[in-house]
């Protein structure tokens, strides 16, 4: 019911997970990040329990492949379950369970994992991959959003559209962007546009934040206006 992205950005360190489905929220229960672990995106027949999970395991050492050895271990679903990961070291792993169905599948490219299920076809997967990589001198989330319209506009989810998300995590604990379309008739053209109201002021607000370079933020509350002024100066990519 769900196509989606796992990435790591080079440039920046930053790690990301792209979904989109024609199911309600898919925001809430696909995507799964900890800063300085790895991320988890679990979908098909949605186990909601991967996601905690799998970061788990990972925080404890485990490498991707063996946390998602683990998960479908223990799982007695795991033939109706998708699942891929990223582990602390940038490597990848994925499982598609026999009873998926629709055209379903998964590749693992450097950097890169990508995962559907009751897609139109595999040139979904391939025009997802084909875009982001071609496209590495744009700003990581414009080229999770411009790969995932890609394999939208290859077939992408076979049942239709509803909801899309995007969960960036960088160095903080908390995510750099967690932006959600929760049931739209055109989701993934609607979190470009948030994509775009984020960087006109969130991402400059963040900066001011409490952060581990300074735990305490900005206190200064009449220089608010001031900082977020320079910063858009400053730019953001």
């Amino acid at each position: 019911m769900t196509w989606s992205i796992i990435a790591r950005d080079e440039a920046t360190g930053r790690v990301g997970i792209i979904a989109a489905s024609r199911f309600f929220a898919i925001g809430a229960v696909v995507p799964y990040i900890k800063t300085g672990v790895g991320a988890v995106a679990t979908q098909a027949f949605i186990n909601p329990y991967y996601g905690p999970r799998g970061l788990a395991l990972l925080e404890a050492g485990l490498s991707a492949q063996d946390a998602v050895n683990t998960l479908t271990a223990e799982d007695d679903g795991r033939e109706h379950r998708q699942v891929h990961v990223m582990d602390r070291e940038g490597r990848f792993a994925a499982f598609t369970g026999a009873a998926c169905i629709g055209w379903c599948g998964h590749e693992i490219r450097p950097n890169l994992s990508v995962a559907g299920n009751i897609l139109a076809g595999p040139g979904v997967i391939e025009a997802t991959i084909a875009y982001f990589e071609a496209n590495l001198d744009q700003p990581f989330a414009r080229r999770l959003i411009g790969a995932m319209q890609a394999g939208e506009a290859a077939g992408g989810d076979s049942r239709g559209k509803q909801s899309a998300a995007l969960l960036i995590h960088d160095q903080e604990e908390y995510p750099l962007l967690d932006i959600r379309v929760d049931d739209h008739p055109d989701p993934l053209k609607e979190l470009a546009r948030l994509e775009v109201v984020a960087r006109q002021r969130w991402v400059h607000f963040r900066r001011l934040m409490p952060s581990k370079a300074n735990p305490s933020g900005l206190a200064d509350q009449p220089d608010l206006e001031d900082r977020i002024a320079a910063s858009i100066a400053e730019g953001y990519e």
